[in-house]
């Protein structure tokens, strides 16, 4: 299928890793102009051919407008927002342990990071509409789970903005639609000091058997890997879906069972 994304400027957040690094190089494969904003390289990020990178604190609004300054000033506008920033740091002793220190950085990181930049953002991509702005969010989301309780929280709090800004700016051709993973192969997960390795030491358990039951519960038996999040990343941020908007999507390898 033809997205119709060459040329179009991007700009996503978060993008040394992961998904966000998925998303650029699916955004770069499809001719896309792209800016990929993070707070510090990597190898894979640096040897990313055409992509303009941009490292700061995005989760400061000072970085987020640095960010699209960037982009602006070398391609001309923005016509997609990637808003990929986010972290986890699980709580192993119950949310009496949880303080506002570890409130204020994972609402600063899951939520406000995604703030800052939309509202950089939105005046280039009120002025290129037909836009999009598509935010990764989480099953979470949906899905409260005491071990990431402010991780939770600060999720749906961040589909509940989606949501509302999509019918804000619907009528002004900027759609807004969230995609939610569950359990992606990548270092939030799975790299040292990720979820599976803390849980696994505060469990006493062998993070391999962490990684099993995390995705026990699923139809597929499987990591998401961030390839996968990042086509429909492309999807949604396609004029393809130019009719979807305030909408999120899961990709989750059937976790979640509701209707």
């Amino acid at each position: 299928m033809n997205l119709g994304l060459a040329g179009r400027s991007a700009v996503v957040t978060g993008a040394s890793r992961g998904i966000g690094l998925a998303v650029v190089q699916a955004l770069l494969g499809e001719g896309a102009r792209v800016t990929a904003g993070a707070r510090t390289a990597t190898a894979e990020l640096s040897a990313l051919p055409g992509a303009l990178v941009v490292l700061d604190d995005l989760t400061t609004a000072a970085g987020c407008q640095r960010l699209v300054d960037q982009a602006v000033a070398r391609f001309g506008g923005i016509d997609i927002l990637v808003n990929n920033v986010g972290g986890v740091h699980p709580s192993t002793d119950g949310f009496h342990e949880v303080t506002d220190a570890d409130w204020q950085w994972a609402l600063d990181v899951n939520l406000m990071s995604a703030v800052r930049a939309t509202r950089s953002a939105l005046p280039h991509l009120l002025r290129s509409a037909p836009s999009a702005i598509v935010t990764v969010c989480s099953v979470n989301a949906s899905l409260p789970d005491p071990g990431v309780i402010d991780y939770s929280a600060a999720k749906a709090a961040l589909r509940s903005f989606s949501k509302s800004l999509s019918k804000e700016l619907g009528p002004s051709g900027v759609r807004v639609n969230t995609v939610s993973p569950g359990p992606v192969e990548t270092a939030l997960w799975l790299g040292p000091g990720g979820v599976a390795e803390t849980l696994a030491k505060a469990r006493g358990l062998d993070p391999a058997a962490v990684r099993a039951a995390a995705v026990a519960g699923t139809a597929t038996g499987r990591f998401t890997r961030p390839s996968e999040v990042a086509q429909l990343v492309l999807l949604l941020a396609a004029e393809t879906a130019g009719n979807v908007t305030g909408t999120d999507v899961l990709i989750d390898g059937g976790l979640v069972t509701s209707l």
